[in-house]
């Protein structure tokens, strides 16, 4: 992640809440010359991600205004820990606030959420990956917080890998062909995953030079089975239904992978505040 991916979100976060007018309440209520200290505090426990972004926020706003991170992106941190401190114009904090903890919560919730999954699969060996299924303007930083949060990233967009899914087939298309087809525009070098829903479909799949099969909405037996059914000649992922309460069953199934739609589109922001010191 750099600035040229989160400098553009920030601009228009920024102008959504500010307009060209700015900070009302602030310009109306304090002096242009008072100066403030304040901290980003953990309102709940989880795992930072996104100070970069934060402190951008706060830069953006006013170069002046200093800002010290007191944790690192990936970091565990317990309710009241002061995770930043910013020094500067009051009125700049002000106007920074709302923007800086919208998108450090958001990306904190991200890392929280996979950390909880990583660390409810660890020793199974198998990946906690995200989709995407993230917001749309936000994946970068969506994609960055579930690094931090200990998982890995699925392809970016549809430029940098090939999915073969149902609705590719539609046309009449076999998964072989789908396949051939595939390899024969992208080459040797981007990845090529197939999604199957049965025992049938996953032995067309290995009969081709496909990279990766996405065993989809599969029971953990079930995955058991095709796991030993492609015995190590491809990258196996499980996708679907998966929750905190059955990530465990699922890879103990064996699969290399397990993607998770809901980290990115549905995980609950950690509460972030900014408190200013007396």
């Amino acid at each position: 992640m750099t600035p040229h991916d989160y400098l553009p979100i920030i601009h228009s976060a920024l102008s959504e809440d500010l307009a060209d007018v700015g900070d009302l309440t602030s310009l109306a209520t304090i002096s242009a010359g008072a100066s403030a200290s304040a901290d980003l505090v953990a309102r709940a426990a989880g795992v930072i991600a996104g100070l970069e972004v934060a402190e951008a926020v706060f830069a953006e706003v006013d170069s002046t205004v200093s800002f010290q991170s007191m944790v690192d992106d990936g970091d565990v941190v317990a309710v009241g820990s002061v995770v930043a401190r910013v020094i500067g114009s009051a009125r700049s904090l002000l106007m920074a606030e709302r923007t800086a903890l919208n998108l450090l919560g958001r990306m904190s919730g991200v890392a929280t959420a996979t950390r909880r999954l990583v660390e409810a699969v660890a020793g199974t060996g198998a990946l906690i990956s995200d989709t995407r299924k993230t917001m749309p303007g936000l994946r970068m930083l969506d994609k960055y917080a579930v690094i931090a949060g200990g998982g890995v990233n699925h392809r970016m967009g549809l430029y940098d890998a090939v999915m073969i899914k149902d609705n590719h087939l539609v046309a009449g298309l076999s998964i072989s062909s789908a396949v051939a087809a595939a390899r024969d525009l992208v080459g040797a070098e981007i990845e090529i995953t197939v999604e199957v829903e049965d025992p049938e479909q996953l032995a067309e799949v290995l009969g081709t030079d496909a990279d990766r099969v996405l065993l989809d909405n599969m029971s953990p037996a079930i995955l058991a089975q095709a796991v030993e059914q492609v015995s190590g000649r491809m990258i196996t992922e499980a996708s679907g239904g998966v929750t905190l309460d059955n990530v465990r069953l699922v890879a103990e199934s064996g699969v290399d992978v397990i993607s998770i739609g809901w980290i990115t589109h549905s995980a609950p922001q950690l509460d972030l505040a900014l408190d200013f010191r007396s």
